[in-house]
């Protein structure tokens, strides 16, 4: 068991501060990306160790000499290598993106979706969901134009999202890493995108379900001092949605139409030791 959740990829190269893990102690995606092998927990080796490894390994010569133009092996090359294969995983054929091409503006009802998912849509642009502030970058644009977020569902800073009332001892993402109280229970948060297929959900992958995920926003956000304004009521309580079940439905449906199965079975990035 890793300490945290596991983050989806998609869309990363396009996050605005350009910091990387749940709590962003990473300055750059080539920082990332040699995290998890230097962590005891998951590959536990030295960079040593792993310049050592691929090294070794033949295959490797002729893919170095064709990316970097020689066949030395340094940490900084794997790190770029692995970055830009991160970068690479671009969400664009969903069946989203097919209805946005079709319909001309995400406001206009899509041909291609179900009326529970016109719906969804719908309650997902809608105001009072608070989904639109966060996840397409902030309230309606002016008439004849575009969400500017609308192309990567993503969150543009680290946010607190309301799951727990108060500091905790055992991880309050950014804060702990800045030292700054008010930066306690604030996380970055992965793109919208292929959400259904990467479940569990937050960063302690603390809901199995985006129901119960839509459920945490209608109805279970908590007052932490560091609540995004986003989702505070006019009294600066914690707001809530009140969704029917109907309306929760139809939400869970239209991020349902964000999974891109061209990605997902792309043999880019497939596994290149299964034949």
């Amino acid at each position: 068991m890793t300490g945290r959740n596991s983050m989806g990829l998609s869309e990363s190269r396009w996050y605005a501060t350009g910091r990387f893990f749940w709590d962003e102690r990473a300055a750059t995606l080539e920082e990332q990306v040699l995290g998890p092998i230097q962590n005891e927990v998951e590959m536990g080796l030295t960079l040593t160790e792993l310049v050592e490894r691929v090294s070794t390994r033949p295959y490797y010569r002729e893919l170095f000499i064709a990316a970097f133009g020689d066949d030395a092996v340094t940490t900084e090359r794997i790190a770029r290598a692995l970055a830009q294969f991160v970068r690479a995983m671009a969400s664009y054929r969903s069946r989203f993106d097919e209805g946005l091409a079709a319909a001309g503006s995400i406001r206009g009802e899509f041909a291609n979706f179900t009326a529970e998912e016109n719906l969804g849509k719908d309650l997902f642009l809608q105001p009072r969901t608070a989904c639109v502030a966060c996840h397409l970058g902030g309230p309606p644009p002016p008439p004849g134009q575009d969400f500017a977020n609308q192309a990567i569902f993503l969150p543009l800073e680290p946010l607190n999202n309301g799951l727990d009332a108060g500091p905790l001892e055992d991880d309050n993402g950014v804060g702990d890493v800045t030292g700054d109280p008010a930066d306690d229970g604030r996380f970055k948060s992965s793109s919208l995108r292929n959400i259904a297929v990467t479940g569990p959900y937050m960063h302690d992958g603390r809901f199995a379900t985006l129901a119960e995920v839509i459920d945490h926003y209608d109805s279970g956000i908590q007052p932490h001092p560091n609540l995004d304004p986003r989702l505070r009521g006019p009294n600066q309580q914690p707001r809530r949605m009140n969704l029917t079940p109907v309306e929760k439905g139809a939400l869970v449906a239209f991020l349902g139409t964000l999974t891109d199965e061209g990605l997902l079975g792309d043999p880019k990035f497939s596994d290149p030791f299964v034949r």
